[in-house]
């Protein structure tokens, strides 16, 4: 792109500030601004000043119902179970990350994936998803191809922890790194902000920027290629998280599902969760913020009515996904403090002046033809690493990771005293049947 295409296009949507200071740019950061300004998309970016204008996507919460959520036991869930080890041996089973973010709110500097987490290796956090996910590649004998989210913010250092740490144990060919994308952030008058004078200020689409990202790397294709036909979807922060879980698959394919959510019991009545809602024959994900006080502390018995929030473990069916990334989704808006040009100078303001845009993955539930909700012990399979301290920390993630562990070795016989630390190896067991195997095994030798 030449500065004249780079003028017309702006010109198009009223944004032909960005080139203010050209005259000025040395000619590195005119190449640069030209790259942006080329990857712009004037469609988007009408919709995104249009939004501002609206209030960006609202929802009116107050008809939803509960749905109805399953907790699975005894021979329904050995029904399941059975369902999901034959979509595994199949090999029509995928797993997807999203693992975009930096671990800055941990005093970390680099991808939130490269976090040191094991209690006794000090394993990264990449290290606990991609084991599990090899641990099911040897149990079932079909590979589980590993698509990996980044951002452009950490793209590069993720793809090097894994070369370093010769992927965990995974085949490089089943490992496919894919980056969501940018959206500019613009001022209340919906124009473009400037974060230095040849530069738009960028920020992550959001996890519903994964449709897109899906097709514009090659992703979805790639799935199809491999015959793919589920695919789990799940957060970096998260290492308790049960990786392609065969009772949730085969629960997903019995419903003849295309969005399946698994979904945990709230921890208090206002806890900042989205929660699945029915309206009809449809469903939606409504976030605690557009629930009534009345709505969050509704009881159904002994329960909240609104009892179960979602912690972001899904399963879509792969061509729901391909359908629905052929559409534009839901625009949301965060009001943020982001430093601007003004003069030529940078400005670090000390209020919100901006608007960033995002899209959420959820916001694809209504769409779906068929949608199923499972109910899990959070205890079991949620612990996420998102605080330096206090609740959802390294420390408070660790100590789950090890009361499961124990748990499984209690299981078996194995009394663990206290104060005692443990790390398990997913590759070497993946639960206490897994233990009692081995244990078997080395007690025959």
């Amino acid at each position: 792109m030449n500065y004249a295409e780079a003028e017309k296009l702006l010109k198009s949507c009223g944004q032909e500030h960005v080139l203010a200071y050209w005259k000025k740019l040395a000619k590195d950061e005119r190449r640069d601004l030209l790259a942006q300004v080329a990857a712009l998309d004037p469609k988007s970016l009408k919709r995104c000043a249009a939004a501002l204008k609206t209030g960006g996507d609202t929802f009116d919460s107050s008809k939803g119902t509960a749905p109805k959520v399953a907790e699975l036991a005894g021979a329904e869930r050995a029904k399941a179970v059975a369902a999901g080890e034959k979509e595994l041996r199949a090999g029509r089973v995928a797993a997807l990350l999203v693992a975009g973010g930096q671990g800055s709110r941990l005093g970390y500097d680099g991808p939130k994936g490269c976090y040191s987490i094991g209690p006794i290796t000090g394993a990264p956090l990449f290290y606990f998803h991609a084991r599990k996910i090899l641990a099911r590649t040897i149990r079932y004998g079909a590979p589980i191809p590993f698509y990996v989210m980044t951002s452009e913010a950490n793209d590069a250092a993720t793809q090097r922890c894994f070369e370093e740490n010769d992927f965990f144990g995974l085949n490089p060919k089943d490992v496919f790194f894919f980056t969501q994308g940018m959206w500019p952030g613009m001022t209340k008058e919906g124009k473009i902000i400037l974060d230095a004078p040849g530069h738009v200020f960028m920020s992550p689409d959001g996890h519903g920027g994964l449709l897109a990202a899906l097709k514009r790397s090659g992703a979805l294709d790639d799935m199809k290629a491999r015959g793919i036909k589920s695919v789990f979807f799940f957060q970096v922060d998260n290492p308790l998280v049960e990786i392609a879980d065969p009772a949730f698959i085969g629960y997903h394919v019995l419903q003849k599902s295309e969005y399946s959510l698994k979904l945990c019991a709230k921890r208090d009545p206002f806890e900042k969760v989205g929660m699945p809602m029915q309206f009809g024959s449809s469903y939606r994900m409504v976030e605690y913020s557009e629930m009534t006080k009345e709505q969050c502390l509704r009881k159904a018995g002994k329960n909240l009515y609104f009892r179960y929030g979602s912690p972001a473990i899904h399963v879509f069916d792969r061509a729901f996904l391909a359908r629905e990334a052929a559409k534009a989704m839901p625009l949301h808006l965060a009001f943020k403090k982001i430093p601007f040009v003004e003069d030529g100078a940078l400005i670090k303001p000390t209020e919100p002046n901006g608007y960033k845009f995002e899209k959420f993955i959820f916001d694809i539930l209504p769409n779906a033809k068929r949608a199923a909700f499972l109910a899990f012990e959070p205890k079991d399979e949620f612990s996420p690493v998102k605080n330096a301290e206090g609740s959802d920390s390294p420390a408070t993630c660790q100590a789950d990771l090890q009361a499961k562990w124990a748990k499984w070795l209690a299981a078996i016989g194995v009394k663990v005293p206290k104060g005692i630390p443990i790390e398990i190896d997913p590759v070497y067991a993946l639960d206490a049947t897994d233990l009692q195997k081995v244990g078997l095994a080395l007690g025959s030798e």
